[in-house]
Protein backbone atom coordinates (compact mmCIF):
# COMPACT_ATOMS: atom_id res chain seq x y z
CA UNK A 1 0.00 0.00 0.00
CA UNK A 2 1.84 3.10 -0.96
CA UNK A 3 1.02 6.74 -0.36
CA UNK A 4 -0.24 9.60 -1.50
CA UNK A 5 1.56 12.15 0.26
CA UNK A 6 3.19 14.69 -1.47
CA UNK A 7 5.90 15.95 0.85
CA UNK A 8 9.40 14.69 -0.56
CA UNK A 9 10.52 14.19 2.76
CA UNK A 10 7.64 11.34 3.32
CA UNK A 11 8.81 7.83 2.03
CA UNK A 12 6.58 4.64 2.66
CA UNK A 13 8.03 2.21 4.75
CA UNK A 14 7.61 -1.36 3.91
CA UNK A 15 8.11 -3.96 6.15
CA UNK A 16 8.71 -7.94 5.47
CA UNK A 17 5.31 -8.55 5.92
CA UNK A 18 3.12 -8.69 2.86
CA UNK A 19 -0.46 -8.04 2.11
CA UNK A 20 -0.53 -11.37 0.90
CA UNK A 21 1.30 -12.80 4.05
CA UNK A 22 -1.69 -11.44 6.22
CA UNK A 23 -4.01 -12.84 4.03
CA UNK A 24 -2.75 -16.00 3.95
CA UNK A 25 -2.90 -16.06 7.97
CA UNK A 26 -6.34 -14.74 8.23
CA UNK A 27 -7.51 -17.16 5.42
CA UNK A 28 -9.50 -14.46 3.65
CA UNK A 29 -8.64 -11.22 1.35
CA UNK A 30 -9.23 -7.70 2.78
CA UNK A 31 -12.00 -5.67 1.10
CA UNK A 32 -14.24 -2.91 1.72
CA UNK A 33 -17.57 -2.97 1.63
CA UNK A 34 -18.81 0.72 1.10
CA UNK A 35 -22.41 1.22 2.35
CA UNK A 36 -23.97 4.77 0.96
CA UNK A 37 -27.92 6.01 1.44
CA UNK A 38 -29.91 8.07 2.78
CA UNK A 39 -29.71 8.75 7.09
CA UNK A 40 -32.64 6.31 7.96
CA UNK A 41 -32.00 4.14 4.85
CA UNK A 42 -30.80 1.01 6.72
CA UNK A 43 -27.21 1.23 5.92
CA UNK A 44 -26.27 0.61 9.72
CA UNK A 45 -28.71 -1.75 10.22
CA UNK A 46 -27.52 -3.93 7.79
CA UNK A 47 -23.41 -3.35 8.49
CA UNK A 48 -24.41 -4.53 11.81
CA UNK A 49 -26.31 -7.56 10.65
CA UNK A 50 -23.67 -8.30 7.69
CA UNK A 51 -20.95 -8.01 10.51
CA UNK A 52 -22.64 -10.08 13.02
CA UNK A 53 -23.03 -13.49 10.12
CA UNK A 54 -19.62 -12.83 8.87
CA UNK A 55 -18.17 -13.14 12.33
CA UNK A 56 -20.68 -16.22 13.14
CA UNK A 57 -18.90 -17.49 9.92
CA UNK A 58 -15.27 -16.83 11.76
CA UNK A 59 -14.27 -14.41 9.39
CA UNK A 60 -11.69 -10.94 10.80
CA UNK A 61 -14.21 -8.08 10.15
CA UNK A 62 -14.70 -4.64 11.38
CA UNK A 63 -17.60 -2.50 10.75
CA UNK A 64 -16.70 1.70 10.79
CA UNK A 65 -19.72 3.28 11.59
CA UNK A 66 -20.26 6.98 10.06
CA UNK A 67 -22.05 7.86 13.62
CA UNK A 68 -19.51 6.23 15.61
CA UNK A 69 -16.49 7.67 13.35
CA UNK A 70 -17.66 11.04 14.32
CA UNK A 71 -17.80 10.52 18.30
CA UNK A 72 -13.93 10.06 17.77
CA UNK A 73 -11.79 10.55 15.23
CA UNK A 74 -13.64 12.95 13.29
CA UNK A 75 -15.41 14.83 16.47
CA UNK A 76 -13.67 17.67 15.01
CA UNK A 77 -15.92 18.09 11.78
CA UNK A 78 -19.41 19.84 11.01
CA UNK A 79 -21.58 18.96 7.87
CA UNK A 80 -20.58 22.09 5.26
CA UNK A 81 -19.35 20.41 2.09
CA UNK A 82 -15.70 20.56 3.04
CA UNK A 83 -16.25 18.71 6.31
CA UNK A 84 -17.67 15.68 4.73
CA UNK A 85 -15.54 15.60 1.93
CA UNK A 86 -12.68 15.09 5.10
CA UNK A 87 -14.61 13.03 6.82
CA UNK A 88 -14.82 10.69 3.96
CA UNK A 89 -11.59 11.16 3.10
CA UNK A 90 -10.14 10.15 6.19
CA UNK A 91 -12.45 7.33 6.56
CA UNK A 92 -11.34 6.18 3.36
CA UNK A 93 -7.28 5.85 4.93
CA UNK A 94 -8.27 4.58 7.74
CA UNK A 95 -10.97 1.71 5.98
CA UNK A 96 -7.51 1.14 3.22
CA UNK A 97 -5.34 0.38 6.07
CA UNK A 98 -7.72 -1.87 7.37
CA UNK A 99 -8.32 -3.57 3.80
CA UNK A 100 -4.42 -4.11 3.46
CA UNK A 101 -4.38 -5.88 6.63
CA UNK A 102 -6.73 -8.31 5.54
CA UNK A 103 -9.66 -7.29 7.28
CA UNK A 104 -13.56 -7.65 5.76
CA UNK A 105 -14.07 -3.66 6.67
CA UNK A 106 -17.62 -2.71 6.88
CA UNK A 107 -17.79 1.80 6.23
CA UNK A 108 -21.93 2.97 6.50
CA UNK A 109 -21.35 6.21 5.96
CA UNK A 110 -23.95 8.70 3.59
CA UNK A 111 -21.25 9.86 1.71
CA UNK A 112 -23.39 11.66 -0.46
CA UNK A 113 -20.69 13.04 -3.51
CA UNK A 114 -19.56 10.30 -6.31
CA UNK A 115 -16.06 11.67 -7.01
CA UNK A 116 -15.52 11.01 -2.44
CA UNK A 117 -16.86 7.50 -2.89
CA UNK A 118 -14.60 7.04 -6.26
CA UNK A 119 -11.73 8.35 -3.72
CA UNK A 120 -12.56 5.83 -1.00
CA UNK A 121 -12.42 3.02 -3.99
CA UNK A 122 -9.26 3.87 -5.35
CA UNK A 123 -7.28 4.32 -1.73
CA UNK A 124 -8.91 0.10 -1.23
CA UNK A 125 -7.83 -0.52 -4.68
CA UNK A 126 -10.47 -1.41 -7.53
CA UNK A 127 -10.88 -5.31 -7.01
CA UNK A 128 -10.76 -4.81 -3.38
CA UNK A 129 -14.02 -2.02 -2.93
CA UNK A 130 -17.62 -3.04 -3.11
CA UNK A 131 -19.96 -0.38 -3.37
CA UNK A 132 -23.54 -1.10 -1.58
CA UNK A 133 -26.17 1.05 -2.49
CA UNK A 134 -29.29 1.26 0.10
CA UNK A 135 -31.70 3.03 -2.51
CA UNK A 136 -34.62 3.97 0.08
CA UNK A 137 -36.10 7.21 -1.08
CA UNK A 138 -36.57 10.53 1.30
CA UNK A 139 -39.97 9.89 2.24
CA UNK A 140 -39.38 6.57 3.89
CA UNK A 141 -36.57 7.41 5.42
CA UNK A 142 -38.19 10.95 6.99
CA UNK A 143 -41.02 7.99 8.63
CA UNK A 144 -38.58 5.75 10.09
CA UNK A 145 -36.58 8.29 11.10
CA UNK A 146 -34.65 6.27 13.80
CA UNK A 147 -32.21 9.11 15.44
CA UNK A 148 -35.13 11.80 15.21
CA UNK A 149 -33.01 13.92 12.87
CA UNK A 150 -35.65 14.57 10.45
CA UNK A 151 -38.21 16.32 13.45
CA UNK A 152 -35.41 18.61 13.78
CA UNK A 153 -35.26 20.45 10.74
CA UNK A 154 -31.41 20.32 10.58
CA UNK A 155 -29.63 22.69 8.13
CA UNK A 156 -27.53 21.29 4.81
CA UNK A 157 -29.95 18.26 5.65
CA UNK A 158 -28.80 15.48 2.53
CA UNK A 159 -31.23 14.79 0.90
CA UNK A 160 -33.55 17.49 1.43
CA UNK A 161 -31.08 20.68 1.75
CA UNK A 162 -28.31 19.14 0.92
CA UNK A 163 -27.12 16.95 -2.22
CA UNK A 164 -26.78 13.30 -2.52
CA UNK A 165 -25.53 11.97 -5.54
CA UNK A 166 -27.21 8.58 -6.19
CA UNK A 167 -24.27 5.89 -7.45
CA UNK A 168 -24.00 5.03 -11.19
CA UNK A 169 -22.98 1.46 -10.75
CA UNK A 170 -23.09 0.38 -7.43
CA UNK A 171 -22.12 -3.60 -7.54
CA UNK A 172 -24.97 -3.93 -5.01
CA UNK A 173 -28.29 -2.39 -4.56
CA UNK A 174 -30.19 -3.17 -1.22
CA UNK A 175 -34.17 -2.66 -1.35
CA UNK A 176 -34.58 -2.58 2.68
CA UNK A 177 -38.34 -1.38 2.03
CA UNK A 178 -39.44 -5.09 0.90
CA UNK A 179 -36.58 -7.32 2.58
CA UNK A 180 -35.36 -7.56 6.06
CA UNK A 181 -31.92 -6.39 7.34
CA UNK A 182 -30.70 -9.94 7.82
CA UNK A 183 -32.25 -10.69 3.99
CA UNK A 184 -30.13 -7.48 2.54
CA UNK A 185 -27.05 -8.61 4.35
CA UNK A 186 -27.48 -12.39 3.21
CA UNK A 187 -27.41 -10.79 -0.15
CA UNK A 188 -23.56 -8.99 0.19
CA UNK A 189 -22.74 -12.12 2.09
CA UNK A 190 -23.28 -14.40 -0.88
CA UNK A 191 -22.09 -12.07 -3.45
CA UNK A 192 -18.70 -11.55 -1.65
CA UNK A 193 -18.15 -14.74 -0.37
CA UNK A 194 -19.46 -16.91 -3.32
CA UNK A 195 -16.93 -14.46 -6.22
CA UNK A 196 -13.86 -13.91 -3.53
CA UNK A 197 -13.63 -16.61 -0.80
CA UNK A 198 -14.76 -19.88 -2.27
Amino acid sequence: MASDNKNENIIWHDGKVSYEDRCQVLNQKGIVVWFTGLSGSGKSTVAVELEHILNEAGRAVYRLDGDNIRCGINSDLGFSDEDRNENIRRISEIAALFQDAGVITLVSFISPFRAMRQFARERAGEGNFIEVYVNTDFETCRQRDPKGLYKKQIQQFTGKDSVYEEPLNPEIILDTVDHTPYECAMQIYERIWGERHE
